[in-house]
């Protein structure tokens, strides 16, 4: 899928679906030698396989990954998929998705599109849960995200000890994709500054209230050393 472009972008078209992979983390606890993205799961890498799901879900009109300054690794993981690159990562996430936002307009987007922030460590996700959410949310007039109740009790830490438990009831895992209209992220994100961490967090702050949409435990980030094993485990069995 290669970014859209209209000569006339306002010309009456229905509101297009774009795909943003914030990409140009280091994964500092990942225990991984390289950014996290680009460690091997089976054939792939842990970019190769989200785009491979991304790539399977027909409603998306572009998919654009937002890559480091100096990132010279992605070429050989973005083989074979119809993606586009900009090299525009910033220093935080929020950063780095509101320049791929930035990328998608200058390319033809508009600000009545949707946009699908998705994750790149988030390789377990399965084509018919972003199209679930794209279902949800396609009438929507905030958008919203993928995202798991919590099921363990929570507690709070002080020094290596419990100080607290915190009620479960009602308390969800945020998860991606996330999908909001490019022109309210946008205004979101320049709102609510460079240190949010997810974009529901920055349209919450902008007075709007995201709707969730249950996915499933197998959506999580690749994060810790382990995560890695049990990923690879997880794709196998599919």
């Amino acid at each position: 899928m290669t970014l859209a472009t209209d000569p006339d972008p306002h010309a009456g078209a229905s509101a297009r679906l774009h795909a943003l992979v914030p990409s140009a983390g280091i994964g500092e606890r990942s225990g991984a030698v390289g950014p996290k993205q680009y460690e091997m799961l089976g054939v792939r890498s842990v970019l190769g396989h989200t785009l491979a799901a991304l790539d399977r879900v027909s409603r998306l009109s572009s998919v654009l990954v937002v890559l480091s300054p100096g990132d010279t690794q992605f070429a050989a993981h973005l083989a074979g998929f119809d993606a586009a690159v900009v090299h525009r990562g910033g220093a935080t996430r929020a950063q780095t998705v509101r320049n791929g936002l930035d990328a998608l307009l200058q390319h033809g987007a508009r600000g009545d599109d949707w946009v699908l922030v998705h994750d790149a460590a988030r390789c377990l996700v399965r084509p018919e849960w972003i199209d679930a959410l794209i279902d949800a949310c396609l009438a929507d007039p905030v958008g919203g995200l993928l995202a798991l109740p919590v099921a363990d009790t929570l507690k709070v830490e002080r020094e290596g000890r419990v100080e607290s438990t915190l009620d479960r009831r009602a308390k969800w895992q945020a998860q991606t994709p996330q999908m909001f209209r490019i022109g309210m992220l946008v205004d979101a994100l320049d709102r609510a500054g460079p240190d949010v961490t997810d974009e529901a967090g920055a349209i919450e702050a902008a007075g709007h209230a995201p709707r969730l949409v249950a996915a499933s435990l197998e959506n999580f980030k690749v994060t810790y050393p382990a995560d890695f094993e049990l990923a690879e485990r997880l794709l196998r069995a599919r």
